[in-house]
């Protein structure tokens, strides 16, 4: 059997599509081993690529042989033992027999492992690919204008992609039609003289001949009118009309106070980096409101929120106050989804947790899609999850969650943020 190997180089992005529709048809098995590889790397590797290996017989493929079974014919190159019309005996065993050399094992079971690279890109899409917003709204149309094309008919300039074969047809059969009903009236008319004049005068006849150099002359006209021209094209016509467009900002309030040692604030840290990561390259349109607290809450940007060093007493209900207040200064027309999200060890100043209960309840919880609640402690739950609690019980747009330690942040974002079914 002749084989031939292709051993010209690839050209650039030439194995692209091949890549993705590997992706597409084992999409199951390389997003069980992305899951498997997150587990053993940080927050801080997250934004890179990763080596996944897919077991070889999840890629295993049925193929077509030819059984052993029957009468065959087979030519064996360089012969010296048969001749035509001997019979050979059946190899023995299965269809082939192994080769391999060295003594066996008695224990372990292995096969090999297929490497697969994932991009940076690719490894990013399958981590959130099964994340989302809860409860994400259309809003009515604000400063943010979300454009959607759409048909609008039909046009006689274009490109050609853009040709409507069937409007085109129609029109070209009608301008044919328009132009050639006269032609086809003359010819009608020009065919009953022409019989008349076969029954008065014969074959023969000057009359007969001139009848037919008429009728040839007309069909010539009809013929040279054009299948289809230029100004019979049409082409589809595509406007775009805005629509209403998902507007959402998210609430991140972090706990600083000297409660949260360095380790706990180093978690929290590591919570709203991945959310800040989820929400920045799944939502286009989305905005972050950082807030800091001790004692006293403070709008930041991302680059306090995450290094600031600064601490103090613990007041749960400055950040929620400040929040409430942002909420109704630049968010209060209906055209925002709102959500927040905030991390605390539960350690609060005992007079203000049921302060900040009522907060949640009646400012913000009433304002918001979503709020979820992260408690970071490895001991029994604060005071401020025994009064959240009693919120949860009666607000379905409400979480909590606990992390005892940074191998929690994975699974608790995801429970957080996992898709609805409905």
């Amino acid at each position: 059997m002749a084989r031939i190997i292709d051993r010209r180089f690839d050209s650039k992005h030439k194995s692209t599509v091949n890549r993705q529709r590997f992706m597409r048809r084992f999409k199951q098995q390389i997003r069980k081993a992305v899951s498997e590889a997150i587990h053993g790397r940080s927050i801080r590797d997250l934004d890179n690529g990763e080596k996944i290996s897919i077991p070889a017989r999840d890629l295993s493929e049925p193929i077509l042989h030819q059984g052993r079974g029957g009468i065959w014919e087979q030519v064996f190159s360089g012969n010296d033992q048969f001749s035509a019309g001997d019979l050979i005996r059946r190899p023995s065993g299965g269809d082939g027999g192994g080769g391999g050399q060295g003594e066996a094992g008695n224990e372990g079971e292995h096969e090999d492992a297929f490497v697969f690279q994932l991009s940076r890109e690719e490894f990013l899409d399958l981590f959130f690919e099964d994340l989302e917003l809860p409860r994400l709204i259309r809003t009515q149309l604000a400063c943010i204008t979300d454009l959607k094309t759409r048909r609008a008919g039909f046009t006689s300039d274009g490109v050609p992609t853009n040709i409507n074969v069937v409007r085109s047809l129609r029109g070209a059969l009608g301008r044919r039609l328009a132009l050639g009903s006269p032609y086809n009236a003359r010819l009608r008319e020009l065919q009953r003289e022409l019989d008349d004049a076969l029954e008065e005068d014969g074959e023969d006849a000057a009359a007969v001949v001139a009848l037919r150099d008429q009728i040839g002359r007309v069909r010539a006209k009809i013929d040279n009118i054009p299948f289809i021209d230029s100004f019979d094209l049409r082409y589809n016509n595509r406007i775009r009309v805005p629509q209403p467009t998902t507007q959402a900002v998210m609430f991140c309030l972090m706990d600083v106070s000297g409660s949260m040692d360095e380790n706990r604030k180093a978690t929290a840290k590591r919570f709203f980096m991945l959310l800040h990561l989820f929400l920045t390259r799944t939502y286009e349109h989305i905005e972050v409101v950082f807030i800091r607290h001790h004692t006293v809450a403070q709008e930041t940007d991302e680059d306090e929120f995450f290094h600031s060093r600064e601490s103090g007493g613990t007041v749960v209900s400055s950040a929620l106050v400040l929040m409430r207040d942002i909420i109704r200064e630049r968010y209060a027309n209906g055209q925002w989804n709102i959500y927040g999200a905030q991390a605390s060890d539960g350690d609060n100043w005992q007079n203000d947790c049921a302060v900040s209960r009522d907060l949640l309840a009646q400012d913000i919880l009433p304002a918001c899609q979503y709020f979820a609640y992260i408690e970071i402690t490895d001991a029994d739950a604060q005071n401020l999850w025994q009064e959240y609690e009693t919120v949860r019980a009666s607000r379905s747009n409400f979480a909590m969650q606990r992390i005892q330690s940074p191998a929690d942040i994975y699974p608790v974002f995801r429970e957080l943020f996992k898709k609805s079914l409905s």
